[in-house]
C-alpha cells in the first residue's frame, strides 16, 4: 500500500514547518531525524533527560502526518502479550457453549482466529490500514527488561511479528516507530542499530519561552521570559508549560515571589525541593524579583 508521505514532506523543513503548525518546535536536527525517518521508514529512538520533549514529538509528528498515536507504555515486567496481543476469552468460551448447546462439535483452530483476537498497542499499529502509516509510541523503553528489548528486533527490522496461532503478522502499511529513553539504563545495541537516533537536550531560555508562548498565549510575552530565564535548570519543559497556565489562571503579567509561592505544586514534586526552595526565600526561582 502507499501512502502521500514522500508528497507531503518533500524536504526537512515541510515536516518542521507542519510540526510547528501543531505548536511543537523541533529545531533543525531533530526535525532532520524525524523526516529520515518518515521517509525512510526506519524506527527512531529518542533519548534525553525526563521531560525535554520526547513523547511530546511523537505526539507532533502523529498529529503532522494526520495519522492515529498508538501509544505503548514501557514498564518494568511488562510482557510480549500485553504488548501485542491477547485472545478474547469470553467470547471463546461462548463459542463454545454455543457449539454445545447446537450439539456442534469446534475445534481448537477454530478458536485462534482473527475473529477472536484483540489487538494491543503493537499489533494495532502493524494491522492499521491507512491511509498513512501510524506512528507507533514505545515509550521510555528503558524501564522494560532485557526479554522484552529483544522481542521489540523483530517488529523493529520487519515491521512484522509472529503470533504462534496465526504465523507472521506484516504489515501492510509499516508504522513510523518511535522509541523513546530516559536512559535510566543502556540499551542494547542490537536494539540501536535498527533505529536511527537523538538526543535532545533541553532547549535554551529564548526556545523555552517561545514554546510556552505557543502552548499558553494568555501567559503573554513578557512572563513566558521570565518563567523560561528562571528556569535554569528546569525539572522540564511540561512543568514549564503548567507554571505558566497556572500563573495566567492567577491572572498575573509577571512573575512574584508571593505569586511562584503560590504555583509552586507545578513545578516542585519532591517536598526536599520545596523546603530548599521556600528555605532560600524563592531565590532558586524568581532570582531577584520581589
Amino acid at each position: 500500500m502507499t501512502h502521500d508521505l514522500d508528497e507531503r514532506f518533500p524536504d526537512v523543513g515541510a515536516l518542521a514547518a507542519a510540526l510547528e503548525a501543531v505548536g511543537y518546535l523541533a529545531g533543525d536536527q531533530l526535525a532532520a531525524s524525524l523526516f529520515l525517518a518518515v521517509r525512510m521508514g526506519q524506527p527512531i529512538l529518542l533519548e534525553g533527560e525526563p521531560g525535554v520533549g520526547k513523547t511530546e514529538a511523537a505526539k507532533a509528528l502523529a498529529a503532522a502526518i494526520d495519522t492515529p498515536l498508538v501509544r505503548l507504555q514501557c514498564y518494568e515486567g511488562i510482557t510480549a502479550a500485553e504488548a501485542l496481543y491477547e485472545w478474547n476469552y469470553p467470547r471463546q468460551l461462548l463459542a463454545i457453549r454455543l457449539a454445545e448447546a447446537a450439539g456442534e462439535h469446534i475445534r481448537d483452530k477454530d478458536l485462534f482466529t482473527g475473529e477472536y483476537l484483540l489487538a494491543r498497542p503493537l499489533l494495532t499499529a502493524l494491522l492499521h490500514a491507512g491511509p498513512r502509516p501510524a506512528v507507533l509510541l514505545i515509550d521510555e523503553v528503558d524501564r522494560a527488561d532485557d526479554e522484552f528489548e529483544a522481542f521489540l528486533f523483530e517488529l523493529l527490522a520487519e515491521a512484522a511479528v509472529t503470533i504462534p496461532e496465526l504465523g507472521t503478522q506484516q504489515a501492510t502499511l509499516p508504522p513510523v516507530t518511535v522509541l523513546t529513553s530516559n536512559r535510566t539504563r543502556d540499551l542494547h545495541d542490537a536494539l540501536k542499530r535498527r533505529c536511527l537516533y537523538h538526543w535532545i537536550s533541553y532547549p535554551d531560555a529564548v526556545r523555552v519561552a517561545e514554546i510556552i508562548r505557543r502552548r499558553v498565549p494568555e501567559a503573554g510575552d513578557g512572563l513566558a521570559g521570565q518563567i523560561a530565564a528562571d528556569l535554569t535548570k528546569p525539572p522540564g519543559i511540561s512543568e514549564a508549560i503548567s507554571w505558566a497556565s497556572a500563573l495566567s489562571v492567577f491572572g498575573v503579567g509577571e512573575l512574584s515571589a508571593s505569586v511562584a509561592s503560590q504555583t509552586m505544586s507545578t513545578v516542585l514534586k519532591y517536598p526536599e525541593d520545596e523546603e530548599t526552595v521556600r528555605g532560600t526565600g524563592l531565590a532558586a526561582v524568581v532570582g531577584s524579583v520581589d
